[in-house]
């Protein structure tokens, strides 16, 4: 009898974060949130956070800055998020570069698994397998056949390093067909040269790719993901093309950092749900062969580790050094 006082002390002791972590959740927000961008304004991750922001100051009555900061990759925004107090006032808005990163940036300030915590993926694109029409292969199949008889294909990539790069790095390993990596500094850059004839191929993100294959300018003979792309259905898979397994694409993910109490992650992430999918805005992403997300916290959690693990493993059979 004489230990229920301290018994009754203690479970009230260890259930008091629990009490105060709901209560917070409550009353959250109760000052303006900060969704860091690490990338330049107008470009796709900066367009899904400001609707994102939007929806914040719809549902919840409160301000949400966008503050765009771009530079090494996306690893400077991240930075700062990975140091901001875990309370769900400063969030990460970011591509698939993000997980990428461990395996392609030496020394990098946090650690990509362990200083934050995933919300939610907010929408995924695509990497599209472009070649110029006057290129003799309509399909895949014809790509390889035709790199292994002329002793290769060029295809440009974004950058080295990106998704763009690793998903013909990935096609290479799984086919051992002869694909030559031209490196850009930028999409567009890749696309021009495509355009006039300089490379043969490139892997371009499903936005970027849409109006050149809609206007017949470049022609697409697969998209990177499981399943085909409802705007580009014509489109098959790469994996429906005779090499199976393969799968990539780019996804952009909002992240807290790690320690955030989870009733404020679940409470961002059905904000984020509902605001990809408002009928208005999911029929632009639609438009732009991008589908909004539908992961709950837990699957997006699991989701990221896979694909730390995932680009690690291309990454490294295609012998690409951290830099």
């Amino acid at each position: 009898m004489k230990f229920k006082p301290l018994r009754h002390a203690l479970c009230a002791l260890f259930a008091l974060p629990f009490a105060l972590g709901a209560a917070h959740a409550d009353d959250y927000p109760s000052q303006p949130l900060t969704l860091v961008v690490p990338f330049a304004a107008g470009g796709m991750t900066d367009i899904l956070a400001r609707q994102f922001a939007k929806t914040v100051q719809e549902k919840l009555r409160q301000t949400a800055i966008v503050d765009n900061k771009p530079g090494a990759g996306g690893v400077i925004g991240a930075t700062r998020v990975a140091r901001a107090r875990p309370d769900g006032y400063t969030l990460l808005i970011t591509t698939t570069a993000h997980v990428v990163n461990p395996s392609i940036t030496k020394n990098l300030p946090y650690d990509t698994e362990k200083d934050f915590a995933p919300i939610a993926m907010l929408a995924r694109t695509p990497n599209v397998l472009l070649v110029n029409p006057s290129l003799p292969v309509a399909t895949v199949p014809e790509l390889l056949d035709y790199a292994r008889k002329n002793k290769g294909v060029t295809y440009g990539s974004s950058g080295t390093g990106g998704t763009t790069h690793l998903s013909g790095e990935l096609l290479a390993s799984r086919t051992g067909a002869p694909l030559i990596h031209v490196p850009y500094k930028g999409t567009a850059l890749a696309v021009n040269d495509l355009l006039g004839g300089q490379i043969q191929a490139s892997f371009v993100d499903g936005l970027s790719a849409l109006k050149y294959v809609k206007a017949g300018s470049l022609r697409a003979i697969g998209v990177s993901t499981r399943e085909r792309n409802p705007t580009l259905a014509e489109v098959p898979t790469i994996a429906e093309q005779g090499v199976p397994g393969y799968e990539t694409e780019i996804w952009i993910g909002l992240y807290a950092p790690a320690g955030t109490p989870p009733a404020i992650l679940e409470k961002l992430n059905a904000l984020a749900l509902q605001s990809m999918g408002e009928p208005g805005f999911r029929k632009t992403l639609d438009e732009q062969a991008t589908t909004p997300g539908t992961m709950d916290v837990a699957a997006t959690r699991r989701y990221v580790a896979s694909e730390i693990r995932k680009w690690g493993d291309i990454v490294k059979k295609a012998g690409i050094e951290a830099q």
